[in-house]
């Protein structure tokens, strides 16, 4: 029995491109060129390229969007599906320092609420929110895959176990 790969054909209309196109250097054009180059089907591009447009312009913005649209050979709604799918792909600015607590189970019956409480009280803001400064922002995600360390949460791409209202106070202080 053979499996075949379906193969999704290029868009039989027009691209339309509402927005401004994100314009990049030409580094990181070689470096968007590298990627395509390892995928068949340029769709399978889409996580690692977003990244790249994040990393570049701060989040996924309209004009990155339409860029990678224009790129792939897609939708501007194709990028958005799996842009609003991942929490790690931020389609509005956050801050210097992006808070994203743990909230499923394991770190909710360890002191997940707690935790969130303390650090809303301390840097002034809810989830979804950003501080004044810029420099935090604070966000409630699924399951960071810390669940016996819990609770958790993760500042940009460090892992944070084991949390109590001490140790949130000592880890944000020495980013402030």
């Amino acid at each position: 029995m053979s499996q075949q790969l379906t193969q999704i054909q290029p868009l039989s209309q027009p691209v339309q491109m509402p927005y401004e196109v994100a314009a990049f250097s030409p580094e990181v054009e070689a470096e968007i060129d590298s990627h395509l180059a390892k995928y068949p089907v340029k769709r399978s591009a889409i996580l690692p390229l977003m990244f790249i447009v994040q990393r570049e312009r701060g989040y996924l913005d309209p004009p990155g969007v339409s860029y990678l649209a224009n790129r792939l050979r897609l939708r501007i709604t194709d990028i958005w599906e799996v842009a609003t799918f991942y929490s790690m792909i931020y389609t509005k600015p956050v801050g210097k320092y992006h808070i994203q607590i743990c909230k499923t189970l394991s770190c909710k019956i360890m002191g997940e609420q707690k935790i969130t409480d303390h650090v809303c009280k301390k840097l002034g803001v809810k989830p979804g929110e950003t501080t004044a400064d810029g420099r935090f922002s604070l966000s409630l995600v699924e399951c960071l895959g810390s669940c016996g360390t819990a609770p958790m949460f993760q500042i940009n791409f460090d892992y944070h176990e084991n949390l109590t209202p001490e140790k949130v106070d000592q880890i944000l202080d020495k980013l402030s």
